[in-house]
């Protein structure tokens, strides 16, 4: 059963009120948006997912709570057009939860697993062409280095772009558990250690594949000039490149002008457009013991605050 991470605190972190629009930018599985229904009464909660199980799965959950909610089928990255189209322009608060979700890692055909055997995959949403068939298979070196490095914080990213060019040139890599044997072959033992040799490399050609880091920029953005006065946004993140990516967006909009900084008082035109509620909340010791895969969890929280 997936559980979502840092369920309570997110929840908090949104300060919902009954009758307020809220839009969960990640729907998955409903964990999030379940709970943010049942706080409304006369609100509207707005969920979104590229995933048609995910949408499928929870539109039942949600309904046995309330009809207060509409699902939208999109990339978050479209989410204020798609809001526009509707005519809703301002919102109360914004969750996302960039976790990839444990049904999608459980399906072995869908391909992001590194523990069982599939097709390269990785696309969430399937109706798109490109996969990690893709990346695994056209990318020059360079570019595979790049991604593996970038991506992946991949410490032996040059060896394992090596093995691949050279295992390509017999035949296409075709699984994901053919890519791991690869990996392997490209790492001292004593790297394979700690956690999966391939962990890393795997998650840089999801975010490739779905172009998450771009995704994520321009989403960030949307989301705080969707925002209300005193509307909360709140990000879940799951590795470090994610979560530089939050913090640099939040550190944009709540930084006063360096020539203002030491001024008695800030004149109403440089006051920040976000006040930071939280630089960083982790699971509980508990929580990481539940569920393993909150070990990395963290979640940042900002109030708009000016528009």
């Amino acid at each position: 059963m997936h559980k979502s991470v840092l369920l309570e605190e997110s929840i908090d972190g949104l300060n919902i009120k009954e009758d307020g629009v809220y839009v969960d930018a990640t729907l998955g599985f409903g964990g999030h948006s379940s709970e943010i229904l049942k706080r409304l009464k006369k609100g509207l909660l707005i969920a979104i997912d590229q995933d048609d199980m995910a949408i499928n799965a929870s539109r039942d959950r949600l309904k046995a709570i309330s009809d207060n909610f509409v699902i939208i089928k999109c990339n978050f990255a479209n989410m204020k057009e798609e809001l526009n189209k509707r005519g809703i322009t301002k919102v109360d608060g914004i969750l996302f939860d960039l976790g990839v979700s444990s049904p999608q890692l459980d399906i072995d055909e869908r391909g992001f697993s590194y523990h069982h055997d599939a097709k390269l995959d990785m696309r969430m949403d399937q109706s798109r062409n490109f996969s990690a068939y893709d990346v695994v298979n056209s990318y020059d070196y360079d570019k595979l280095v790049k991604i593996f490095r970038e991506y992946g914080e991949e410490k032996y990213a040059l060896g394992i772009a090596k093995k691949i060019i050279k295992y390509r040139e017999n035949k296409p890599i075709e699984t994901t558990l053919e890519l791991v044997d690869i990996i392997k072959s490209a790492m001292p033992y004593k790297a394979m250690r700690d956690s999966h040799p391939a962990r890393k490399v795997f998650q840089a050609i999801r975010i490739e594949v779905n172009d998450e880091i771009n995704v994520l920029k321009k989403a960030i953005d949307d989301a705080i000039s969707l925002l209300n006065i005193d509307g909360r946004i709140c990000v879940i993140t799951f590795h470090s490149l994610e979560d530089r990516v939050v913090k640099t967006i939040f550190r944009k909009y709540s930084e006063l002008p360096d020539e203002i900084k030491n001024l008695p008082f800030v004149p109403d035109e440089y006051q920040p457009v976000l006040k930071i509620i939280s630089k960083g909340i982790v699971p509980s010791k508990r929580e990481i013991e539940d569920n393993n895969r909150a070990r990395s969890a963290k979640l940042r929280i900002g109030q708009k605050i000016k528009e």
